[in-house]
């Protein structure tokens, strides 16, 4: 589904040039789990912002289901990130003037579609994740992982090709925590999802199926759960952080 080509990326003027990424190229297949750790500075943002169409890349190629992003005309991207990407950020973006319906129903709506066809996905959706009680409601009047269920519906709800999760749990409490992991476990497992995450934390890596470990803007290890636990696969993770220097906690 996706493949990242040798891509570089740099940042600054000639006399002062920083690369945040050095030659990095993995694939994700159609229903990966795959999440990117590292330290702060490492690139895992970068590589993400890049893959998101949010930055570009300096050198190398990006393909999502065959097509070089870096090729698609202004408009072309537009429409491609509203049709085939999916984003779940921790500040979860949704827009307090509208209820919780019309903010997981935003890219169909933007996308021309029926209201009937809008809103029988939308309940679909919220009846998977949970939240068809508060579709009337603002985000002000939900919790925080009701707002973050709703962030992860409105990512899905047109059928996006890849989720894209950048540190999604980060505003939330541990019991949030946990049931929004559980929730992208769920539609990873159950629905054949692809999820691409980024996380500082090893307690919500250790729901992916495989890890990539970031350092200095190139991959410095990678972890596949395979048959093993959840629980197994958490302390080869602290393993691997151990490994990328530093103390422990300062990564996760």
């Amino acid at each position: 589904m996706l493949e990242v080509k040798n891509i570089e990326k740099y940042y600054g003027s000639r006399n002062n040039v920083t690369k945040a990424l050095d030659r990095v190229s993995f694939q994700v297949e159609d229903g990966d789990f795959l999440v990117i750790m590292g330290a702060s500075g490492s690139g895992k943002t970068t590589l993400l912002n890049c893959i998101s169409t949010i930055d570009t890349v300096s050198a190398g190629d990006i393909l999502l289901d065959g097509v070089n992003i870096a090729e698609l005309s202004v408009a072309d991207l537009a429409r491609f990130r509203r049709e085939k990407l999916g984003f779940v950020f921790q500040d979860f973006n949704l827009l307090d003037t509208l209820t919780i319906e019309e903010n997981i129903g935003l890219a169909l709506s933007l996308n021309h579609q029926d209201p009937d066809t809008v809103k029988r996905k939308v309940e679909e959706m919220a009846g998977k994740l949970g939240i068809l009680d508060i579709l009337g409601k603002f985000p002000y009047q939900v919790s925080g992982g009701q707002k973050q269920r709703a962030a992860v519906a409105r990512a899905m709800v047109a059928g996006q090709t890849l989720l894209l999760a950048d540190e999604p749990t980060g505003a939330l409490d541990s019991k949030a925590s946990k049931n929004l992991l559980e929730i992208l476990s769920q539609m990873n497992r159950k629905l054949g999802g692809t999820i691409l995450m980024v996380t500082h934390d090893a307690y919500s890596a250790s729901y992916a199926g495989r890890i990539l470990f970031l350092k200095d803007g190139r991959i410095f290890n990678e972890l596949v759960r395979g048959e093993r636990t959840r629980a197994v696969f958490y302390h080869e993770i602290l393993d691997v952080l151990a490994l990328l220097g530093g103390d422990v906690s300062d990564v996760i």
